[in-house]
C-alpha cells in the first residue's frame, strides 16, 4: 500500500479508500467490521462514509451506515488510526432537514448528528455532499444540460460564504479538522478557495467526483484546478456502481446487485448510466482486459490510480471477495500497450454521461 498527502491538509492517505456506502442495506453491521478490518489489514488507512447512507437513500436507512464505522470505532479502538471523511447532505432530500438547502445552520447541525452516529468527537475531512445550485454531475455532464444564467452569481457566492462559515466554527471547536467537496465543479473549487483567502476561514483540501473509465469528464479541467490549486482528486465510482463487470448486459439484474435492490426499494427507479451506448463502451474495456488477461474491474481500478491527478481512489464492496479482489488491483501497474488500449476505447466513447 502506498501513502499520498492529502491535498493542503498534510494528511496521508493510502492509495485506497474504503467506501461505505453498501452497510446498512446490502451489507449489515458485521459485514461492515468484517470489511474495514481486513482494508486496515491491508494498509488502508482512509474511511469515506455520509450522513446519507445506506444506499440506496431512504428515511428508514438515513444514518445507519455512520452507525456500523461508529460502532466499529467503539469496538477496535482504531480511531485515531483512521483518517475519516463524511458529508452532508445537499438540498432535496426531504427526510434530511426537510430537503433544505446547505447554510451555515444545517452544517451546524448535520455535524453533531454525524460526531454522535460515529462515536467520534472529530471528523478528519467535513464534504458538501453536493451543492446548493445545479451541478455537471449525475447525468448532467453534456451541454445544455444546466441553464447557469438561472441562478444569479451574488446570491450563490452569499450562500458559498454563509457555508464556509458554518464549517470554519466546527473547525474552531475542534470537531471537523478540513474541509472537503464533492460533486462539485472547477469553478466551485476555485471560488471556495478564493471566498477562503479572503475571509480566513478554512480551505478546500479535496474533493471527491465521479471518475472512471466510463467518465472522465473531470480531465482536464477539474484536474488541473487540483493540481495547481493542492486539492486532492478522489474518484468515486471507479467501477461505476458495479457496471465495468458487465453483470447488467442485456438487461440482467442479478439478486442482491445495487441496480436489483434500487429497482425493488425505490418506485420508478431508473439509471441513468444504463444506455446502449453505455454498454457498447463496456464491452469494448471488456474485451482489452480479456486481451492482456486482466480482471476488467481491476484493470478499471488501476487506470484510476494511474492517473497522476489522483490521490486516492474510493473503492465500494458488497462481500468480501470483491473487496479483496479491488484492493489487490492497487498492487497493479499497467504496461503501455493496455493505456493504449484504453485510450482507443476512450476516442470512440468519450462522454458516455
Amino acid at each position: 500500500m502506498k501513502y499520498r498527502t492529502l491535498g493542503s491538509s498534510g494528511l496521508k492517505v493510502s492509495d485506497v479508500c474504503l467506501g461505505t456506502m453498501t452497510w446498512g442495506e446490502q451489507n449489515n453491521e458485521a459485514e461492515g467490521h468484517a470489511q474495514m478490518d481486513y482494508a486496515v489489514e491491508k494498509g488502508v488507512n482512509f474511511f469515506d462514509t455520509a450522513e446519507l447512507y445506506s444506499i440506496p437513500p431512504r428515511p428508514e436507512t438515513y444514518g445507519k451506515t455512520e452507525e456500523i464505522v461508529g460502532s466499529w470505532f467503539k469496538n477496535s479502538g482504531k480511531r485515531k488510526d483512521i483518517i475519516l471523511m463524511t458529508k452532508v447532505a445537499g438540498p432535496n432530500t426531504a427526510w434530511i432537514r426537510n430537503g433544505e438547502p446547505l447554510t451555515s445552520k444545517s452544517i451546524k447541525e448535520a455535524v453533531e448528528g454525524s460526531l454522535q452516529r460515529l462515536q467520534t468527537d472529530y471528523i478528519d475531512v467535513y464534504q458538501l455532499h453536493w451543492p446548493n445550485r445545479p451541478f455537471p454531475h449525475f447525468g448532467r455532464s453534456h451541454a445544455g444540460k444546466i441553464d447557469f444564467l438561472a441562478n444569479q452569481t451574488a446570491d450563490v457566492e452569499d450562500n458559498l460564504l454563509d457555508i464556509l462559515e458554518g464549517v470554519g466554527e466546527a473547525v474552531k471547536e475542534g470537531k471537523v479538522r478540513h474541509f472537503g467537496l464533492s460533486d462539485d465543479s472547477a469553478w466551485g473549487i476555485t471560488k471556495y478557495i478564493e471566498l477562503a483567502k479572503t475571509h480566513n476561514l478554512p480551505r478546500v483540501t479535496s474533493i471527491q467526483n465521479e471518475f472512471s473509465l466510463l467518465n472522465r469528464s473531470d480531465d482536464p479541467y477539474v484536474a488541473e484546478v487540483c493540481v495547481r490549486e493542492d486539492v486532492a482528486y478522489l474518484p468515486w465510482s471507479p467501477l461505476v456502481r458495479g457496471m465495468i463487470s458487465g453483470k447488467y448486459r442485456n438487461g440482467a439484474r442479478p439478486e442482491g446487485a445495487r441496480w436489483t435492490v434500487s429497482e425493488q426499494l425505490i418506485k420508478g427507479f431508473k439509471e441513468f448510466r444504463d444506455t446502449p451506448l453505455v454498454h457498447e463502451a463496456i464491452d469494448a474495456y471488456i474485451k482489452v482486459a480479456e486481451r492482456f488477461g486482466l480482471d476488467v474491474c481491476q484493470m478499471a481500478l488501476a487506470f484510476c490510480k494511474k492517473q497522476n491527478f489522483v490521490t486516492s481512489t474510493i473503492i465500494g464492496a458488497t462481500n468480501m471477495d470483491q473487496l479483496t479482489m479491488n484492493i489487490a488491483a492497487f498492487d497493479l501497474d499497467l504496461v503501455p500497450d493496455v493505456m493504449n488500449e484504453i485510450d482507443r476505447v476512450y476516442k470512440q466513447y468519450p462522454l458516455l454521461f
